[in-house]
């Protein structure tokens, strides 16, 4: 399952984040550190499900035409500066980090909150500060693993003789650095490992952060932001979103009183209402229409469809009612990433499928693809195979 880092210092309201989008149990609060343990719960990416694309239904695992596919987040302990020296809770954020596939970085966008996350009052603090804050972090932490193990490994490489790339890559797997993204990240530097001075160590390190860490910013807080802070956001791709409001959206609709689905532009109220909480909805559906929603399910959705490149398949045992064996339709969706092939699919469903895969079907179009078919977004696919 994919694993999202929530990263930010605290009180940017990374909990807050976490509980609305898992409604799992989290400790929320408005001081340093109220996370030392990461939380772990599962949030959904949303998508639009092929079954509209085909006309059939029901199709007992969406919504009236919506998927929600589940993947991790992970809510870890707030960062402050010198993080990397082992200040604050840094050695444990930076080891929790280790673990996510991409991070969800929470900046407080009202600005009310220090580097350290302490109230300062409104517009005291750029969010922009924050958002290169986290980067410098994560760049000088792994320059402070490379230059303490660069004499070894330089030695290691010329008396082996071995691949600079795919040795780094083997010393580094445990922070889920892979060959190609070492590779690529040596290509910047101008030096040979063995002539490499700090200077173009660091470098190295900030190409590896950016080729292992795919960061989306989370402007949040932004029902109480000024639009100055927001608009800066927007133009660096950031998601302006309020956990907040997404919160007590999934509240309410969880007790009845509203009809509201995650990443939904508006939503429905279905009970009555005192006049507190017409005055809070209200306040809400105002910002939902100015921002196209709460932005929380826009963050999780860009960061998985967007920086990690996944797109959705759906196997079928039937290629013709879209049935696995017990006659449910379209059962599964799997996230993928794109120019996954058709063997490969096999494997993911099972290994004894992958190794013993025959062909496979392409179930929308009834034809048989090969097995180095790349597959696309939306794809049905019917694996045949003789285990």
């Amino acid at each position: 399952m994919i694993e999202i880092g929530l990263a930010g210092k605290p009180n940017a309201g990374k909990s807050t984040f976490f509980r609305a989008a898992t409604m799992a149990d989290a400790e929320i609060a408005s001081y340093p550190f109220t996370t030392i343990e990461p939380n772990v719960g599962i949030a959904h990416v949303r998508t639009e499900c092929v079954c509209r694309e085909l006309n059939i239904y029901p199709c007992g695992n969406c919504i009236d035409g919506i998927r929600y596919i589940p993947v991790k987040l992970i809510d870890v302990a707030g960062l402050v500066p010198d993080a990397h020296k082992g200040r604050g809770l840094g050695n444990e954020f930076l080891d929790d980090l280790r673990q996510a596939d991409a991070i969800i970085h929470i900046v407080d966008a009202s600005g009310t909150t220090d580097e350290e996350g302490n109230e300062v009052g409104e517009g005291a603090r750029d969010p922009v500060d924050d958002i290169e804050f986290l980067e410098r972090e994560l760049v000088m932490w792994l320059f402070g693993i490379l230059k303490k193990n660069w004499e070894k490994i330089v030695r290691r490489i010329q008396m082996e003789k071995r691949d600079p790339a795919r040795f780094i890559s083997e010393q580094l797997a445990g922070l889920g650095f892979d060959e190609m993204t070492v590779r690529e990240s040596l290509k910047t530097t101008d030096r040979d490992v063995g002539k490499m001075d700090d200077e173009s160590l660091l470098k190295f390190s900030e190409e590896l952060m950016r080729g292992r860490f795919k960061i989306v910013i989370a402007g949040n807080k932004a029902d109480k932001a000024p639009d100055e802070n927001l608009r800066k956001i927007s133009e660096i791709g950031g998601v302006v979103c309020s956990a907040m409001y997404e919160f007590t959206l999934r509240t309410a609709n969880n007790n009845g009183y509203i009809r509201y689905r995650p990443g939904d532009r508006d939503f429905k109220v279905v009970k009555e209402l005192n006049e507190k909480q017409k005055k809070a909805l209200e306040m809400i559906a105002g910002f939902m229409k100015r921002y196209d929603g709460t932005g929380v399910q826009k963050a999780i959705n860009t960061v998985v469809f967007d920086k990690l490149g996944y797109i959705v398949v759906y196997p079928v045992e039937d290629e013709n009612k879209y049935t696995d064996t017990k006659g449910n339709v379209l059962p599964d969706a799997l996230l993928v990433k794109k120019g996954t092939t058709a063997r490969e699919l096999a494997y993911m469903i099972h290994t004894d499928i992958g190794k013993n895969y025959i062909y496979a079907v392409d179930a929308k179009k009834k034809i048989r693809i090969s097995e180095d078919y790349e597959l696309k977004d939306g794809d049905v696919i019917k694996i045949v195979s003789s285990a």
